[in-house]
């Protein structure tokens, strides 16, 4: 990974491609959902670039983790808000790092328990490779190849940044 990577400069070719994919589409008045935490704050810098009236909407997925008895529960775990009805719309749903695809399976289980969306667009501020699920985002801000024992992190709110640590 480069030593600084220009989130901004990410997030705006994000909203570009997002823009094209909904116009391609046919898509008008989609709703945007981040993963609580780092894919909420990605999640409100594409609202507001989109120009999207509706409020973010936030999943925290500990619940519906599937290492969940590996890990435990996090002592500080955020409700999930979604506030809109989600039964036929178009979501646009937002995590800051996609690798192995599990964070993503665990968000689609507890959309559907809220309803049942027309269709999810999946959009990420970086991709990596490692996926151990057959999930692919719609939208990438960047790639990055990293071994296995590096891991990449989204800080902020503000300034977005983004880090590299090894374990």
């Amino acid at each position: 990974m480069p030593d600084t990577l220009d989130v901004q400069a990410l997030l705006d070719d994000m909203a570009s491609q997002l823009q094209t994919l909904l116009q391609q589409s046919g898509i008008s008045d989609p709703v945007i959902i981040g993963i609580h935490t780092g894919g909420v704050w990605v999640a409100e810098a594409l609202r507001q670039r989109l120009g999207l009236t509706q409020p973010v909407g936030t999943l925290s997925i500990t619940f519906y983790r599937d290492d969940f008895t590996r890990i435990g529960l996090h002592p500080q775990v955020q409700p999930s808000d979604l506030p809109f009805d989600i039964d036929d719309r178009v979501i646009i749903l937002v995590d800051d790092v996609l690798h192995t695809g599990r964070t993503i399976r665990a968000a689609l289980n507890e959309i559907f328990d809220y309803g049942r969306p027309a269709r999810v667009i999946l959009a990420t501020l970086v991709a990596r490779p490692g996926r151990e699920l057959p999930i692919a985002a719609d939208v990438v801000g960047t790639t990055l190849e990293l071994s296995e024992d590096e891991h990449v992190k989204l800080t902020g709110p503000e300034p977005l940044r983004l880090e590299k640590a090894s374990t």
